[in-house]
Parts: structure tokens; sequence; C-alpha cells
């Protein structure tokens, strides 16, 4: 299953990437959230599903804290990735998740 993932920086895209691989899943991260394409995720190869992850600001800078991430920027990504969100085929909160919860409740998804 070819999958793609979206989301703010610092939701765990790259995270949850990493363990769809090993699992058999065709797995790729897109960076929408730098795009000013709408419809970016379903570019070159539509997905078989997209999987939307989002975190709170707060939790978004305590994870990329190299970055100065401030409100006014994580809307701006939230407004860039709108349509993959109204698309998505699974959406996680990742705010208080492991890696594993995140990785169980995607997995739980794409099996339903």
């Amino acid at each position: 299953m070819f999958v793609k993932v979206v989301g703010i920086c610092g939701s765990g895209k790259s995270t949850l990437v990493m363990r769809l691989r090993p699992l058999g899943y065709d797995a790729r991260q897109v960076s929408q959230e730098h795009s000013g394409v709408p419809d970016l995720w379903r570019r070159r190869r539509p997905p078989d599903a997209l999987v939307f992850l989002d975190a709170s600001n707060d939790v978004a800078r305590e994870r990329y804290g190299h970055l100065n991430l401030t409100d006014h920027y994580l809307q701006h990504e939230r407004q860039r990735l709108e349509h993959a969100r109204l698309h998505a085929d699974c959406t996680v909160l990742t705010d208080g998740l492991t890696p594993d919860e995140v990785l169980a409740q995607v997995l739980a998804c794409l099996s339903g």
C-alpha cells in the first residue's frame, strides 16, 4: 500500500514513515506544509491512503525546538495543509502520544 503522510512541522511525519516502511508500507512524507500547492500530496503518484498528522502549537515547538515556530507560522502551515486534511483517510492528533501509539492508530485506520 502506498501511503503519503502530511502534517505540520513537529507532528511526527518522519517518525511515522520510518515505522511504516519495515511493516511493508511504501510510505512517503510530503513536505506540503512548505508549499503553496494545495494538492501537492496527490501530485506525481496519488496515494492509496493519505495520513494527516497534527500537533498543538506548543507540542510542535517542543519537538522542533531549533526553529522559531510562532503561532502565526503554524497557522499558515495548517492553511497550506487544509486540502490534504479534508481528503485524509486518517487524521491523528499526536499530542501526548508515543510514536508506537501514533503507529497503532494509523495501522488501525489503514486496516479498517
